[in-house]
């Protein structure tokens, strides 16, 4: 996290956290959603605007973590953003060497990788879970038939629990709203 976010944190403690602002889709790319988008619907059917900003954008990886409840946050400033997931709180690139880098930069390893009900392929990690970018498939496939990777089938809708992460934020405030 930057120094200048941990010096607002803690110069302005009582911030109140920001729900369905930011989303996160399958292939890493980072979407603002305004009132108009969110009333249009839930994240990503309503997606809002690309965020091309390359500053802020590094901004957010560099600033982009976990809480307590499995729900992932882009710290900003004082405030809490949480992040609407597409499908994972990571999307991986691969590399033709094996090597695998999170969206927000961080090479990571792969302790197990998993073939969900719809075709994609999902690395468990040890930063998180992740979700490995479809332009990178036919490099998995290599690595999937010389055995170095040996997928496990599992369903898409358990991976949430299943790796400790929440992909509404802003849908688990609501139900303990009560909204």
């Amino acid at each position: 996290m930057d120094d200048i976010v941990r010096q607002a944190m803690a110069k302005w403690p009582n911030v109140p956290h920001c729900f369905g602002w930011l989303g996160l889709d399958a292939r890493g790319n980072w979407y603002m959603r305004d009132d108009r988008t969110q009333a249009a619907g839930p994240f990503p059917q309503a997606r809002g605007s690309l965020l091309r900003h390359e500053k802020l954008v590094d901004f957010i990886h560099r600033n982009y973590e976990r809480d307590d409840d499995g729900c992932w946050f882009f710290q900003n400033g004082p405030q809490r953003v949480y992040v609407e997931l597409e499908a994972a709180p990571f999307v991986l690139r691969l590399s033709g060497d094996g090597t695998l880098t999170t969206h927000t930069g961080r090479t990571v390893a792969c302790r197990t990788c998993l073939l969900d009900d719809h075709g994609r392929l999902f690395v468990d990690t040890e930063s998180g879970l992740g979700l490995l970018h479809t332009l990178d498939m036919h490099v998995a496939a290599d690595l999937v038939e010389s055995g170095g990777w040996k997928p496990e089938p599992v369903e898409a809708a358990s991976l949430p629990a299943r790796f400790g992460f929440v992909p509404s934020p802003q849908a688990r405030a609501n139900e303990k709203a009560g909204r």
